[in-house]
């Protein structure tokens, strides 16, 4: 497989700076055939740097976080770094967790196109960690976050407690883990007691870029109604199969990364500066308690953001450079 320079050098630099892979290690790319030409390219950047590579083509997922073959489980677990660019994630599913939890260093780049590969793994990922950790700081002193924005949201999550977690691009430790691109701080807030209005309207994980938004009614946690056009039926749709596990208000996240851009594919949506994003699903990953196979995050635009009573976006402007 031909491979392009300038795809092969985001490759790179996905290898040896993001997860500081270093010669002798034993990398394992775990893929699909709508992404096997960046799982290729990967592979093809670890052969570069002198190590093991075993690259492992798998039936596409039919959902973000349905959980791989038992056999793909077990390799991610016996190597010491495991990329993943595949069609849906893999980022919130036992596999990856039994796998961190042994000290593999993980990337998912779920839908990953390589384009967003040549764009944003030029960014300067450094600056990315220091910003994601300052937020982060304040993210874990603060009780209660709030979001408005001029499409109509206006949303209240309590997070006392919770974890905050800093999607820096560098998994250069035993256990880290994360998106590549990437460029976020998250946590997953308390279950049962997000209360408000989400209006999407940049894009959403399994729908894509919104002609029209989304308007998300959350009572108690949960997604109670969605209204909308046909992007509100097929949100409805990807959530039914899951029940009420599913309208969980899985996730809040900043996005910090500024050479990421809106294209409709979430992977890069939820990491543009100014934006933040709102997660339904999943949330174990984060340090909650539901379990479903099923993480659709939704992205909105112009955001304000206070921490508390202290304001950290305006309009879209994040405030604590």
């Amino acid at each position: 497989m031909t491979i392009a320079a300038d795809l092969l050098h985001a490759a790179t630099v996905c290898v040896r700076d993001c997860m500081g892979v270093q010669p002798g290690e034993r990398v394992l790319v775990v893929t699909d055939e709508k992404l096997r030409a960046i799982g290729y390219a990967l592979r093809q950047a670890a052969l570069d740097l002198r190590n093991e590579v075993l690259l492992v083509e798998m039936l596409p997922r039919r959902t973000n976080g349905e959980e791989p073959p038992a056999e793909v489980a077990g390799l991610m677990a016996a190597f010491d770094v495991a990329l993943c660019p595949t069609s849906k994630s893999l980022t919130h599913t036992d596999a990856r967790r039994a796998a961190s939890a042994r000290g593999v260093r993980i990337a998912t780049l779920p839908n990953v196109t390589e384009e967003i590969m040549v764009r944003c793994m030029s960014a300067d990922y450094h600056a990315i960690a220091a910003r994601t950790a300052r937020i982060c700081a304040l993210m874990e002193r603060t009780a209660v976050i709030r979001v408005t924005a001029p499409g109509g949201t206006d949303i209240t999550m309590p997070v006392a407690g919770r974890r905050a977690l800093a999607s820096t691009g560098l998994f250069r430790e035993k256990g880290q883990w994360g998106n590549l691109p990437t460029g976020e701080a998250y946590l997953a807030p308390l279950e049962g007691r997000s209360q408000g209005v989400v209006v999407v309207d940049g894009s959403m994980a399994g729908v894509g870029l919104l002609p029209a938004p989304i308007r998300i009614t959350v009572e108690d946690g949960l997604a109670t109604t969605i209204e909308g056009g046909p992007e509100a039926d097929r949100l409805r749709e990807l959530l039914e199969p899951h029940g009420a596990d599913g309208r969980t208000v899985a996730e809040f996240g900043i996005g910090t990364n500024d050479r990421a851009r809106v294209t409709g594919v979430i992977l890069e949506d939820e990491k543009v500066m100014g934006t933040i994003q709102i997660a339904f699903g999943e949330n174990k990953s984060m340090g909650g308690t539901v379990r479903v196979a099923s993480a659709l995050d939704g992205l909105v635009m112009s955001p304000s953001v206070w921490f508390d009573d202290r304001q950290v976006m305006d309009a879209g402007r994040l405030l604590v450079e």
